[in-house]
């Protein structure tokens, strides 16, 4: 059974909307014309309430015999769906946490409202502020001045694919009382007669302090690597809309498979160890500081579930796929680069003979030299 699923197509010419992020309006893809969130909300509110319930069943008798064919997909089965294109009637199989795509047959941008249903309904969304040639820039960028990047990396890589995905993220609020223990050291030295007289002084220092954390964003999503999504922050959260499918067409949407409840133990530990490196800040005055123990208590308030902006991009070169991913907001880029082994070599043997040079002018290089070549 194919799901039937929702088409924001403009007032003016049935042509496909997409969420433009220049203009923060959607717009006409074939005549130009732009509608507020708002507008469509209203003129598609009955539509989306009705595709949220609504399937569209086919019943065909085979004149094949397909008694060969299987029809138990298995585990993999249970992670897809089917669902109806409205413009051409095409049938698309997308993954079951997909809740905005596009048609792969007519281009469409449709949105699957029944993906929504049996789970939360996001509380933010925050809008796409830069589109996709903005972040193919920011991927040229990310290549430029990495003098361990082969040459040929730049010219001969292929984008494969790009995406604007809307990803799931749980904003954690929490107050946090912290008290550190830290030993440090401090010293100072004196002349007696002949001798050079250092003394050190030893000392227990303690820090305690009140802190607040608002938004702290652990991803949703199994597919998205965390520590991806960990280095594209931070976010603006001050640019936070309250949620409305309206935003979705032109772009991808997963709804959360890692609950609030899964995150809440990374999370917690991302707060402690924030509070203990602040208030870590703060032993100034000493040459040497280490930790002796922390109480950090954590008061937890609340959890909002958001979507936020995240451009994908996927390379390939010389038959190896390389993954990057772009803040959608802020145009912060990260992603793994290949290393010129000949660039590392050259870059370590140069290395080498600067150290080498700097022992031989030195008593330890000299001694060196008499044990390993007398």
């Amino acid at each position: 059974m194919a799901e039937q699923v929702l088409e924001y197509k403009c007032p003016a010419c049935t042509g496909p909307l997409h969420f433009d992020s220049e203009s923060g309006k959607l717009t006409c893809d074939y005549c130009g014309s732009s509608y507020t969130v708002e507008e469509i909300e209203a003129r598609y509110g009955k539509k989306q309430e009705e595709a949220e319930n609504a399937f569209s069943k086919a019943a065909k008798e085979p004149s094949w015999d397909t008694s060969s064919l299987q029809e138990d997909w298995g585990e993999d089965g249970a992670k897809m769906k089917m669902y109806t294109c409205p413009s051409c009637g095409a049938q698309i199989l997308c993954e079951e946490t997909t809740a905005a795509t596009s048609c792969p047959y007519c281009g469409n941008n449709t949105i699957v409202p029944g993906q929504f249903e049996g789970i939360l309904k996001p509380d933010f969304v925050l809008p796409f502020q830069l589109d996709k040639d903005a972040a193919i820039a920011a991927l040229k960028r990310h290549c430029r001045r990495k003098f361990l990047l082969p040459r040929s990396f730049t010219a001969e890589n292929h984008l494969e694919e790009i995406k604007g995905i809307y990803v799931p993220f749980w904003l954690f609020d929490a107050d946090a009382d912290a008290d550190c223990y830290y030993h440090a050291t401090r010293s100072h030295s004196h002349t007696e007669g002949d001798y050079r007289v250092t003394v050190t002084e030893h000392f227990d220092v303690r820090r305690s302090g009140s802190m607040q954390f608002s938004h702290i964003p652990p991803d949703g999503s199994k597919k998205m690597p965390d520590d991806y999504m960990d280095s594209i922050e931070p976010f603006d959260y001050g640019a936070l809309k309250p949620f409305s499918i309206a935003y979705l067409p032109g772009y991808l949407a997963d709804k959360y498979d890692v609950s609030a409840d899964a995150c809440m133990a990374r999370v917690d530990t991302r707060m402690k160890n924030a509070a203990a490196e602040r208030l870590r800040r703060e032993v100034t005055g000493y040459e040497t500081v280490a930790s002796a123990g922390a109480d950090i208590r954590l008061r937890h308030k609340e959890v909002h579930y958001t979507l936020l902006p995240v451009w994908t991009l996927r390379t390939k070169w010389q038959n190896e796929d390389y993954l990057f991913m772009m803040n959608g907001e802020t145009g912060k880029m990260v992603g793994n680069l290949p290393v010129s082994m000949a660039k590392a070599g050259a870059l370590f043997a140069v290395l080498a003979a600067a150290l080498c040079a700097l022992f031989l002018k030195t008593g330890l290089g000299q001694f060196l030299a008499k044990i390993f070549f007398a």
